[in-house]
């Protein structure tokens, strides 16, 4: 049973092991494919994947030859990894907190408002290099081309996207008749353009419906993250099992390393032989 402990690890680090190699082989691909959605997860990927590799070979070795030192490296990482993961689910559930759709009269489909999401994302979506990027990216996915084909009951009776919505038409308060253009209206009625490249592309509607699928998205994730979490404690206790039983062998000692440096006797030893030396001289 000393070495039950040791036999898990393996065989669940041996699992991790090989379950880096497709997250790897997807952040390599991702290199290469620049016009998916998803290339700026690239990086996570990659260094996600490395992390698992290296840290499942030194929990694999460490457990299944007896290595004490590669269990310890592996006890720290994966400390680490569980530290940061726990910080990144609670960040992710802050910044995810606010926004909301808000229903429009006589529609299915929702419109999104930029200013009711969490100041953090806010500035992502604002800063122009960033919404370069995920704006080539929206035109990649080719989102809008879908609603090129709708009827105006399609309108009326079929659900968007966030980014459908916001970004594929302007919102739905606006009016464009000749004299009610000079009303005060949203900014995004200014924005909106007939052009196929152009549309609502730089609206904070679109912006918003961008934020809407990322909290969507995050939210899954940080649920998976919870997951991950408790499976990653469970392999860290039954990893400390594993180190100790490292030490023990390594040490020779069944049930624990002898820490006793010196046996000194307490004084009734000595009593005890001396009345055990006299009796036998009486007898």
């Amino acid at each position: 049973m000393n070495h039950f402990s040791n036999t898990v690890i393996g065989f669940l680090n041996l699992f991790t092991l090989l379950a880096s190699i497709p997250l790897i082989g997807a952040g390599l691909w991702m290199a290469k494919n620049s016009t998916t959605c998803e290339s700026f997860l690239q990086i996570p990927l990659l260094v996600l994947g490395f992390v698992v590799l290296l840290v499942s070979l030194a929990g694999f070795v460490g457990a299944c030859f007896n290595v004490p030192w590669a269990l310890w490296v592996y006890l720290s990482v994966m400390l680490f990894l569980i530290a940061a993961l726990l910080s990144l689910t609670i960040f992710g559930f802050v910044v995810t907190s606010r926004g909301e759709g808000v229903a429009v009269p006589g529609r299915i489909y929702k419109e999104y408002r930029l200013q009711d999401y969490s100041v953090w994302l806010r500035n992502r979506v604002k800063d122009a290099k960033n919404w370069s990027r995920i704006r080539s990216c929206i035109l990649g996915s080719k989102a809008c081309a879908r609603l090129s084909v709708w009827t105006p009951l399609d309108y009326l009776e079929r659900d968007m996207s966030p980014i459908q919505s916001g970004c594929c038409k302007p919102p739905t308060s606006c009016s464009y008749g000749s004299n009610e253009m000079m009303v005060a209206q949203d900014q995004d009625c200014f924005r909106w353009n007939n052009a196929a490249g152009l549309l609502c592309y730089e609206c904070d509607s679109c912006k918003a419906g961008v934020l809407e699928d990322v909290k969507r998205d995050w939210h899954k994730l940080s649920v998976l993250n919870v997951v991950v979490l408790v499976f990653l404690i469970a392999i860290y206790c039954i990893g400390c099992c594993a180190f100790r039983n490292s030490r023990r062998q390594q040490g020779d000692y069944a049930y624990g390393a002898n820490r006793m440096t010196k046996v000194r006797p307490r004084w009734d030893f000595y009593w005890w032989r001396w009345l055990k030396d006299r009796r036998e001289q009486l007898y």
